[in-house]
């Protein structure tokens, strides 16, 4: 690889962005900035499992980012979304929602490894898992009978506490969402899975499970964050699941699983200080993403590789008209 190429590279490479539109604000792959009661929101190319970071993956941040604005505009018949613009492959402007302190988590199939999962509860011989019953006998990637809910805690952006089980009676047991908040944000939840599955399928692709967020702006529900991308969502390749589960074999997956998994099959699961992640695992996550974003979408990724990617999200927000520094 030349100097050149190297160069272009890290340049294309998103870190973080610094703005001068006030206070920045810091998630595990999000920056965020508060302006005129809107969110100025630059998904990065940071990557997180196990609520860790644990590099960058080039292009990530747009794929999630245009992935989100496509699900966006394709699911609002069902639940509003925060998003107003995406001025720039890499930034979303959005409504300035408050955050539900829940993350709500859809599963289609019994799968994962980490310790939010279910099978990971399963595995070591747990039945009743988030406050829900589970027969004996399941194997691991089985399909459920019905999607199931199975929420967890959602800690502020830029702390460093980790995600934790919920149960339904819980959350509204000691109201931590108001009740009629959060049936209509499990109901939203529902219905959203249940189209992403079918626009997936089309794709080629099994939605497994994922994670929704969800906010309030003036007093109405809105879903947040991201929707169905390879970070909060699980994808396996539709056409070879039922033979390789009959086998006993991993789906082939098409999400960030294959990452937790290398960490996995390394002895990490959050604790301690994580194996550097090599160069050739992070273009293996990236080309995983991008092939996902145009399955979905049906549209060609178009990498920016000619400009500094810090330099063309300052000239986006300033065509917007949200930058004027």
């Amino acid at each position: 690889m030349t100097d050149k190429k190297t160069t272009a590279k890290k340049n294309n490479i998103l870190k973080t962005v610094n703005l001068p539109l006030g206070k920045k604000y810091q998630g595990k792959v999000r920056d965020f900035y508060i302006v005129d009661n809107k969110r100025v929101l630059i998904t990065t190319d940071r990557q997180s499992a196990f609520d860790v970071i644990l590099g960058q993956i080039p292009y990530k941040g747009a794929v999630l980012n245009l992935l989100s604005k496509f699900w966006f505009e394709k699911t609002k018949h069902i639940v509003q979304n925060h998003m107003i613009d995406v001025p720039d492959a890499n930034v979303m402007i959005t409504h300035n929602c408050k955050p539900i302190p829940v993350e709500v988590i859809v599963r289609g199939y019994i799968s994962g490894v980490t310790k939010t999962s279910i099978w990971y509860s399963y595995e070591r011989g747990e039945r009743t898992i988030y406050g829900l019953p589970f027969p004996n006998g399941l194997r691991k990637n089985q399909k459920l009978p019905s999607p199931v809910i199975t929420p967890t805690t959602h800690p502020e952006a830029g702390s460093n506490v980790h995600d934790e089980r919920l149960t339904r009676e819980e959350i509204l047991n000691k109201k931590i969402v108001d009740p009629k908040i959060y049936k209509q944000m499990e109901k939203a939840a529902l219905e959203l899975f249940a189209y992403g599955t079918k626009v997936c399928a089309k794709a080629g692709l099994i939605l497994v499970d994922t994670k929704y967020e969800f906010g309030l702006y003036n007093g109405k529900l809105m879903l947040i964050d991201e929707i169905h991308t390879p970070d909060s969502s699980r994808f396996w390749i539709k056409k070879t699941y039922k033979e390789r589960f009959k086998k006993g074999l991993e789906p082939e997956n098409f999400d960030k699983e294959f990452l937790r998994l290398w960490y996995a099959k390394r002895g990490y699961k959050g604790d301690g200080k994580p194996p550097k992640m090599p160069e050739s695992l992070a273009q293996a996550v990236s080309k995983r993403y991008i092939d996902v974003y145009e399955k979905i979408t049906g549209k060609k990724f178009k990498p920016d590789t000619l400009k500094n990617v810090n330099q063309r999200i300052k000239q986006s927000l300033k065509k917007a008209g949200a930058l004027h520094a």
